[in-house]
């Protein structure tokens, strides 16, 4: 006979079991945000190409953003803490796979499988957390799942270029696999013969697996444009053919079927369809900025991998604190404006961003990226608000599934679309530097006269002028991103008072009041 979550845990157990999900949580972000200040080391290690290096981590995300459906399926139909269990046990097993792998395609393999089952704990872990706390507080259950959410955009990077720099970078996944291995035991051993209350629900595997097709298949397109020349090239002409097929062949499946894998029938809610697009392109701005920015502060201006992402640590002084009061503010104000104002802030961000003009002048990145934290602390709370406003109670899990799935696959386009607006503009600045840049210009006779001062001979003062040159193009076309990410934002900003009002009077219930706090917290998870 099983037994239901009704005996809850008590004293030291019930400790230990906060502690180890919100590592668990801690540890699968890590493997995101750590990750990306390795990209160039990683593509050393690997004899690769950067570019083929950012495959690992956009996949890594598809993985991610697809688990995100299937784990909260799983905690409905067969409980939470049996797959929590075995899904670390995989995390650890492709851990050994990432950690040892010298291919590039054995490691991607291993990086999709490390998403995957990564993700899959994220719903899961919370679910579980929750059910051990009583009713009344249940918000203090998510504020300690929420402490132990080490933002993958702040504290990771600069985490993941000391161990990069220390350590060496497979001691990423060399931590993930005694510590994934005891999440997974302890758990186990707290929750044994735990039983959960079932609902029957059909897996929507067709729909599952025309997805998986489709999203693979454009993230492949994207990673590959810029190094098969895009238009010029049969296997990418193939893929956009079979994503496109595959994505009209998907949505007719899931509006005709019964229980969808994603419900995108909700797609006819304006206050969702608006809260939606404006998450996937908002996170696909920042994250693709952050993964570019960090990348090309090693490769571009020499930055080792832990100062690179040190420049990243001043948004960790706000971002957390002030998610935590807009949690209380959103309850009192129409999201639109709360939404409008943080948007407009990353548009001001951005636009200061963009004027970065000197590849030592660290307080240029300091102040901004402050802003930027604060920004971020207030970027999902208002706009989930936003999308689930108008939702019958019923349908707001399923509206968090594809809010979820949508926003994350965001982020891994992002990171390969903010490294194609690179590739193109970089060369665009390039020539127009050796249009203006002539042996009649009187700025270049002072230039290589300077160099010749500096003991150089005119053939490597040219060499250096030329590595100047590219440096500095370099640095132009990362403020041409920020650039256009900030008019992004500021069309957003503009978007979503097209949506509904969603102020409501602050009286409401505990449970209504909870299952706000729940629904925010899932959408901003990753």
């Amino acid at each position: 006979m099983m037994i239901g979550y009704n005996k809850r845990l008590r004293g030291w157990r019930f400790v230990l079991f906060n502690i180890c999900l919100g590592l668990g949580h801690a540890l699968v972000l890590f493997n995101a945000g750590a990750y990306i200040a390795m990209l160039p080391r990683i593509a050393g290690g690997l004899d690769i190409p950067p570019s083929f290096a950012t495959w690992t981590q956009t996949d890594y995300m598809i993985g991610l953003a697809l688990s995100f459906p299937v784990g909260i399926w799983f905690s409905r139909r067969i409980g939470e803490y049996r797959p929590f269990i075995w899904a670390f046990v995989i995390f650890a097993a492709a851990s050994v796979a990432c950690a040892y792998c010298s291919s590039l395609y054995g490691f991607l393999a291993a990086r999709i499988v490390l998403g995957f089952s990564g993700g899959l704990t994220l719903p899961l872990g919370q679910s579980m957390i929750l059910k051990e706390y009583p009713d009344r507080r249940k918000s203090v259950g998510i504020g300690v799942w929420s402490l132990f959410t080490l933002t993958p955009f702040t504290l990771g990077p600069p985490c993941g270029g000391w161990i990069a720099d220390i350590l060496g970078w497979r001691w990423l996944f060399l931590f993930n696999i005694p510590v994934a291995l005891a999440i997974a035991g302890m758990v186990g051993a707290l929750l044994y013969k735990r039983g959960a209350r079932k609902i029957r629900r059909r897996f929507d595997m067709p729909g599952f697996l025309l997805l998986a097709l489709m999203l693979g298949s454009l993230q492949t397109l994207l990673n590959q444009g810029n190094d098969k020349d895009w238009g010029n090239s049969t296997y990418l002409m193939t893929l956009l053919a079979l994503t496109l097929i595959t994505l009209i062949y998907w949505v007719i499946w899931e509006l005709g079927t019964r229980e969808p894998f994603l419900d995108i029938s909700l797609f006819a809610y304006r206050n969702f369809t608006i809260g939606v697009l404006s998450l996937f392109l908002g996170f696909l701005c920042f994250q693709g900025l952050l993964s570019m920015l960090i990348v090309q502060l090693q490769l571009t201006l020499g930055y080792s991998s832990f100062l690179a992402g040190l420049v990243f640590l001043p948004m960790a002084i706000f971002a957390k604190p002030v998610a935590g009061v807009f949690h209380e503010i959103v309850k009192r104000y129409d999201a639109r404006l709360l939404a409008s104002l943080n948007l407009l802030g990353f548009a001001v961000t951005y636009f200061w961003l963009s004027r970065f003009d000197h590849q030592d002048a660290y307080a240029q990145l300091f102040w901004p990226k402050l802003l930027e934290g604060i920004c971020l602390g207030s970027f999902f709370t208002p706009l989930t608000a936003l999308l689930l406003h108008g939702l019958p109670p019923q349908r707001q899990w399923r509206a968090v599934e594809l809010a979820s799935l949508v926003r994350i696959a965001g982020g891994a386009f992002g990171i390969t679309l903010q490294g194609i607006v690179l590739y193109q503009r970089t060369p665009l600045h390039l020539n127009r530097f050796a249009e203006m840049q002539t042996p009649h210009d009187h700025s270049f006779s002072q230039i290589i006269t300077k160099l010749n001062g500096a003991g150089l001979s005119d053939a490597e003062a040219f060499t250096k002028l030329g590595g100047m040159a590219n440096q500095q193009a370099t640095i132009l076309a990362l403020n041409d991103a920020y650039w256009l990410a900030a008019c992004i934002f500021l069309g957003l900003a503009i978007l979503v008072w097209f949506a509904n009002p969603t102020w409501e009077s602050s009286k409401r219930t505990l449970a209504q009041a909870i299952r706000r706090r729940v629904m925010g917290l899932m959408v901003r998870e990753v």
